[in-house]
């Protein structure tokens, strides 16, 4: 599953930006003193596709894909050196798969900025050094115990050249750039799995505004260009106008959406771009039990989607009978149709799935 972690400094809007999400309902106030554990929440993803196979079949049980978002507490400046919630918060991130970072752009004087101004790409860059100096200190660390175990003469070649691996990561740090930047060979992001890298994580830089934002925003438009530049996604969000709209009905929220020039709810607008981050898709399994919705990998095959429903049927594979959705809608939306068509097929080990195929697993254990 998923695991998104909201990050940002404090009152940029972090917590407002989970409820359009979640519609948890989570308290938007700074985080009382103290408090470590963040807000967390699992939302089904958005899609026409799963609730049109759900009216299709008419289940006992319907299961969409899931995300989780976690709603961190802000990151104060020097969070690296232990200042506000420190350590703790910084323990959360790690866990995460991948980072929504939330950059204020709205202006409230009855909600003080912690810089006391305004400016998108200053308060960015101060979570991508605190980010930075997190990652410094895990390679330190652990540059420390294998220089301690090199002394002794007790290194293996593989921790050998992990430590010259960890000090070109190292070099590239100091330089003020995230380890996303640096070219990683499939191998060395093995290698690096465990060590959780913060800036190695994929990134959404997300720009909170309020409603009168909609025209031309210079100080947005200059952190845009500025991701640009360094190949990162950004999305805006009027967050504190689509927390509301979060609980209205779907016909209201059209209007309102309208009036702000957005064609779907912020939450939906974030978790497909949250999938577009990682490069995931979507298959189904369909029947009147359940029809559900899973998550894979772009490039996954399909021993992998057996895998995601259950070992067993990866370990037996013998074959995925596989129809793709708009194939399955377009041949009068039954299997039997789509075998008279041609479009329902046998595909082996090898076959990558693609987004929205309507999968079955023959297996034999």
């Amino acid at each position: 599953m998923l695991k998104c972690g909201i990050v940002g400094l404090p009152l940029c809007g972090k917590s407002t930006v989970f409820n359009v999400i979640t519609r948890a309902g989570a308290e938007v106030k700074p985080y009382a003193s103290g408090k470590t554990e963040p807000n967390r929440a699992l939302v089904g993803v958005p899609d026409k596709r799963f609730d049109r196979l759900v009216e299709i079949f008419v289940p006992k049980k319907a299961t969409p894909a899931t995300v989780e978002f976690v709603d961190l507490a802000g990151l104060s400046r020097d969070a690296s050196k232990g200042a506000g919630l420190g350590n703790s918060f910084l323990s959360f991130v790690s866990e995460s798969d991948a980072l929504l970072h939330v950059v204020r752009v709205f202006d409230n004087p009855n909600v003080p900025h912690p810089e006391n101004s305004i400016d998108p790409l200053r308060d960015w860059q101060i979570v991508e050094m605190e980010l930075i100096y997190r990652d410094l200190g895990v390679i330190e660390n652990r540059l420390a115990r294998l220089d301690e175990k090199a002394a002794k003469k007790k290194t293996t070649p593989a921790e050998a050249a992990e430590a010259e691996l960890l000090r070109a990561l190292q070099e590239h740090l100091m330089e003020e750039r995230p380890l996303r930047e640096y070219p990683l060979s499939e191998e060395q992001k093995k290698t690096l799995t465990g060590f959780a890298f913060l800036t190695l994580k994929p990134e959404l830089v997300v720009l909170n505004l309020d409603e009168g934002q909609t025209g031309t925003v210079p100080a947005a438009e200059a952190l845009e260009a500025a991701m640009r530049k360094k190949g990162l996604l950004t999305l805006r969000i009027f967050g504190s106008i689509e927390m509301d709209l979060a609980q209205l009905e779907p016909e209201e929220q059209a209007e309102f959406m309208k009036d702000l020039a957005i064609d779907e709810p912020g939450r939906d607008r974030l978790i497909h771009e949250a999938y577009r981050l990682l490069g995931l898709l979507s298959f189904f399994t369909s029947g009147t039990d359940e029809v559900r919705a899973w998550t894979l990998h772009e490039g996954d095959t399909a021993v992998d989607a057996a895998g995601a429903i259950h070992s067993d049927l990866a370990r037996g594979f013998i074959r995925a009978q596989v129809v793709a959705y708009d194939d399955f809608i377009a041949g009068g939306a039954t299997l039997a149709a789509c075998r008279d068509k041609g479009v329902l097929r046998l595909e082996g080990k090898e076959y990558r799935v693609k987004d929205g195929d309507m999968i079955e697993i023959r297996f034999n254990i």
